[in-house]
């Protein structure tokens, strides 16, 4: 065999492992839940693979027998009916075995994703056309904070969510975290996991729910205890003054356009309440739920024309001149 077919056997061989790993792939637990999910899915696997291959047998064996010829087709002959009978019987018993077997192997798997530990950390997540509202809820109403399309959480500790819609049925899915869990409007659901390793993972709405549904994703970021700690401290600060002319002009703009209208930004005027919280926007990760990274480039281009970028959202497109855009992008910037 020449090398280049060698070399071609093994990436086709390969192929289908290039998605069992990465950020957001089921196949590459990172807590609790997830591997017990990948545990049920593995076993559901063998099983249906085994059924698989033994009917695929069977039917071989059935075609390439050559049937032998009876002058009396119709008649029956006793010991092959008790055998076959017998084969029915078995296979019988032995799904209903195997389905009780897996039942309660899935029922196992799921205790861990609906468990309702008392010391876990509550979020409340709305789900919006087509972004995230994060509230971290906490016993004094000082200590609770509201973010967007991010959430940050810590390692080793449960996390309980508590989720609902402001509008159509979405659903939560952060694959390598734990499974699927819809968001209803007028119900509120709860999914629970616990992530085991510090590290960044992906989210996303796991069902359709209008033109921008593929946009519509959030970063899971696992920090140790400590590090946690600090970041929620510093969350629940309201935002820093302006302090150099640009971010000050910036943040009066901001207001004067109507960015106020639908944007909050704690400590200031801007109370609005139909778009994300823009407290601590600029130490976020991504912008318009994980649609571009947040960096300079992007985030002017998403102030200049954010219908170009993400069609369809409630953010329109404001007449802006090129020294009033230079400000606010340089005002959001400092919202560290």
């Amino acid at each position: 065999m020449s090398a280049w077919m060698r070399s071609g056997l093994v990436l086709l061989a390969a192929w289908p492992l290039g998605a069992c790993a990465g950020r957001q792939s089921a196949l590459d637990p990172h807590a609790l839940q997830s591997a017990d999910i990948l545990r049920i899915f593995v076993a559901f696997l063998v099983v249906a693979a085994v059924v698989w291959i033994a009917v695929v047998v069977v039917l071989a064996v059935g075609l390439w027998r050559q049937p032998s010829l009876s002058r009396h087709p119709l008649a029956l002959h006793p010991p092959f009916e008790r055998r076959a009978g017998q084969i029915v019987l078995g296979l019988g018993i032995a799904t209903v075995l195997i389905v009780l077997a897996l039942s309660l192997v899935s029922y196992a798997g799921q205790r861990s994703v609906f468990a309702k530990d008392p010391n876990a950390l509550t979020l409340k997540i709305t789900g919006h056309q087509w972004w995230w509202e994060v509230s971290y809820e906490a016993d004094s109403p000082h200590l609770s904070f509201v973010t967007a399309n991010e959430i940050r959480i810590p390692v080793e500790q449960p996390v309980r969510v508590q989720l609902q819609s402001a509008d159509v049925i979405h659903s939560f899915w952060i694959p390598s975290l734990t499974g699927k869990m819809d968001l209803i409007t007028g119900q509120q659901n709860e999914i629970q996991f616990t992530a085991k390793r510090a590290g960044v993972y992906r989210g996303q709405c796991a069902e359709f729910c209008g033109l921008q549904h593929a946009h519509m994703a959030f970063a899971v970021i696992a920090l140790p205890q400590d590090e946690f700690k600090r970041w929620r401290d510093h969350e629940n600060q309201s935002a820093g003054s302006p302090v150099d002319p640009l971010s000050k002009r910036g943040e009066e703009l901001f207001r004067a356009r109507g960015c106020a209208l639908c944007h909050t930004v704690r400590g200031t005027l801007a109370g609005g309440q139909l778009g994300p919280d823009l407290t601590h926007f600029g130490s976020r990760t991504t912008i318009a739920a994980g649609t571009l990274p947040l960096n300079s480039a992007s985030l002017g281009a998403w102030l200049a024309d954010p219908q170009h970028i993400k069609p369809g959202n409630l953010m329109p497109q404001m007449a802006l001149q090129s020294d009033e855009l230079i400000a606010i992008h340089h005002y959001l910037e400092q919202l560290k």
